[in-house]
């Protein structure tokens, strides 16, 4: 009886194996890069920390050999079924108008992931960076196959195609420096003296530059930059100081 069951859904049985089998290579993979990668990584410059250039690449291959792995692994199983074999025989009868229309469905999520891997290897943008694009403006969390997340001031990810992100103008603020500026904007009104509250922020909030960064009808515009911070940490220092600033301001009377 075992042996008629087993011959029965034999083909079932083993793309059901097969499946199980990639999903623990898959998990060993991940594991491997993560701890035999970081330490083969941590060997190679002397024990230090992952610099960005070298994370971003580890985990973009990470994700690559998992996803070739999975496609690998789904094909192998799909083939253990004779009714898809027939199937797929009629389809590659027509192959030229099937990866025609394929192509066309996935051109925009295979240009994701060609994209993904160039910025892997030219890394405009690496993981822990402090970057603005378009409207938006966040440290770089992860760099994954098809898209990107960043990270905001407020703990929300903003999740970006690769593809546009390899396609337009980013700003990085710490590709070269592992600081970014702190810097803050202050409107002040036409009634309100300019050149003291230059020195009123710089005397109350040590550590600052102020200068006037435009002169409108409406009013003063007062660029306040502070000491440099992490890219991290940014939002939460440019918060601060212009809280002090305010108050500082508001304290002399000049808002």
């Amino acid at each position: 009886m075992a042996e008629s069951f087993f011959q029965r859904w034999d083909h079932q049985l083993t793309a059901l194996g097969t499946v199980v089998l990639v999903l623990v290579v898959v998990f060993v993979v991940d594991r491997a890069f993560k701890r035999r990668g970081r330490a083969l990584a941590r060997r190679v410059t002397g024990g230090e920390d992952l610099d960005p250039v070298l994370e971003t690449r580890l985990r973009f291959v990470r994700r690559l050999v998992e996803a070739v792995i999975i496609v690998i692994g789904l094909m192998i199983a799909l083939s253990q079924f004779t009714a898809l074999d027939r199937f797929a025989a009629s389809i590659l009868a027509s192959s030229a108008l099937v990866a025609a229309v394929v192509g066309f469905a996935a051109q925009q999520t295979i240009g994701n992931v060609i994209a993904g891997v160039m910025l892997a290897v030219t890394q405009p943008i690496r993981i822990g960076d402090r970057v603005t694009f378009e409207d938006h403006s966040g440290v770089v969390e992860d760099i994954r196959l098809t898209h990107t997340f960043l990270q905001t001031g407020g703990d929300a990810r903003i999740i970006v195609p690769n593809g546009k992100l390899a396609g337009t103008v980013v700003r990085n603020d710490s590709i070269v420096t592992e600081t970014v500026a702190v810097e803050v904007e202050v409107w002040l009104a036409n009634e309100a003296d300019e050149l003291r509250a230059l020195e009123v922020v710089e005397a109350a909030v040590p550590g600052t530059q102020a200068t006037i960064k435009a002169i409108t009808f409406e009013g003063t515009t007062l660029a306040v930059t502070g000491e440099p911070s992490s890219p991290v940490e940014r939002a939460t220092r440019e918060a601060d100081l212009r809280r002090a600033v305010a108050q500082a301001l508001r304290t002399a009377s000049l808002r």
